[in-house]
């Protein structure tokens, strides 16, 4: 049997996670900034009393922020630490059809860089992300000269 997949939308491409990977599905109704945290890093926002560490993950692809009306958020959690991956959209849960093969020219350094592979589903191909590499923002190739700062909830 192959993964189940969770099926989003970011940057207007077709990204999935494992399911096994994402603890809940959320709508988030307030981020509260951190000053001086990296771009790719959203803020905090509470969920049933529990900080997240919100990542835009357009940013996070080196793609831009987030559109100011994305509040859908994928829960994860990466080394004990709670995390909100803000996607533009969460579009349904699939089962692949195959393993991830190597990832193509042409989707940009960002992808490259977070992507496992691609997978082929019933209705399209998608690139699986790796979590943690998402969480961990761009590229430090793409971050020359930039301090890595690694920001955790309380």
């Amino acid at each position: 049997m192959q993964d189940m997949l969770v099926m989003t939308i970011i940057g207007g491409r077709r990204a999935a996670f494992r399911a096994v990977e994402i603890q809940s599905i959320i709508e988030i109704e307030s981020i509260h900034p951190i000053p001086t945290a990296p771009a790719f890093i959203a803020g905090l926002t509470a969920l049933r009393s529990q900080s997240l560490t919100v990542i835009d993950s357009r940013t996070a692809l080196g793609l831009g922020t987030a559109s100011t009306t994305a509040s859908r958020a994928a829960v994860v959690e990466v080394d004990g630490q709670p995390y909100a991956l803000l996607v533009d959209a969460v579009v349904d849960v699939v089962e692949a059809s195959s393993e991830p093969k190597p990832v193509p020219g042409g989707f940009g350094a960002g992808w490259s860089h977070a992507a496992i592979g691609l997978v082929e589903t019933a209705d399209e191909p998608a690139l699986l992300l790796d979590i943690a590499r998402l969480i961990a923002g761009p590229d430090p190739a793409d971050r020359a000269g930039k301090p890595n700062i690694n920001i955790k909830a309380a």
